[in-house]
């Protein structure tokens, strides 16, 4: 994580961390009856969103129907480089089965190349679709994969595009540190989220995340950062 994590924190309950949570799960081997068991989890927790991939929508928004837990779902996942088109109608299909948050990745190859208009462009085309359906957009930029100057420019593009979060990483390829977090909201400052993704499994991780200036956490260890916070375990756990 970094030894940033070793300076005092700013402590706060689990009812204020849980509803900064999109509680994850995006292993491809995951199936029906799981699920089911992390909305439950997320109506039960009061987490902000369940994400999950694409085909699993339909199912989270009717388990979720009713549920403070809104429903997310990955855009271009998991390399961010297919087809803006492409992306256009994934997502489109996305808010139609009822997805309420789409968390895109930016097409990684593009900026490096310092195609600035390219990916921008591609950030727009996912964020009318998504502004239309009334979701919310969140651009995960791969920080692991970034030098310093492309961290920036992917918030700075990322703005321009409307996007209403920019994200870290997918956690395909490293996780968020506390350094990208604080950086990627002196970018952004109040203009968009910041959500912080890959690696955080503990409370102490989340409490760090959130004092560098996330708003948002994806983690597939909610539950157990609930139960370190105290808020005792899941029925039938």
């Amino acid at each position: 994580m970094s030894q940033t994590l070793t300076q005092p924190l700013q402590v706060r309950g689990w009812q204020f961390i849980a509803g900064t949570i999109d509680h994850t799960l995006l292993k491809p081997e995951a199936n029906r009856d799981q699920i089911v068991r992390l909305c439950e989890e997320a109506a039960h927790f009061g987490f902000a969103a369940v994400c999950v991939n694409p085909w699993w929508v339909g199912l989270a928004a009717s388990v979720l129907g009713g549920s403070r837990s809104k429903v997310a779902t990955t855009i271009g996942f998991p390399l961010g480089a297919n087809y803006t088109t492409v992306k256009r109608f994934e997502a489109a299909e996305a808010v139609r089965l009822g997805a309420q948050e789409l968390d895109m990745v930016m097409n990684i190859g593009a900026l490096k190349s310092r195609d600035r208009q390219s990916v921008q462009n591609d950030i727009a085309a996912i964020a009318e679709v998504a502004h239309t359906g009334g979701a919310v957009l969140k651009v995960i930029l791969e920080t692991p994969l970034l030098t310093l100057e492309e961290k920036i420019l992917g918030c700075e593009l990322s703005l321009a595009g409307k996007a209403d979060f920019v994200k870290t990483a997918t956690g395909f390829f490293g996780g968020a540190t506390v350094e990208d977090v604080s950086l990627m909201r002196g970018v952004v400052g109040d203009r968009a989220g910041v959500k912080a993704s890959g690696g955080i499994r503990s409370a102490a991780a989340a409490q760090a995340m959130i004092n560098a200036g996330a708003n948002r956490l994806g983690t597939s260890s909610s539950v157990a950062i609930m139960q370190e916070l105290g808020a005792g375990e899941f029925p039938g756990q």
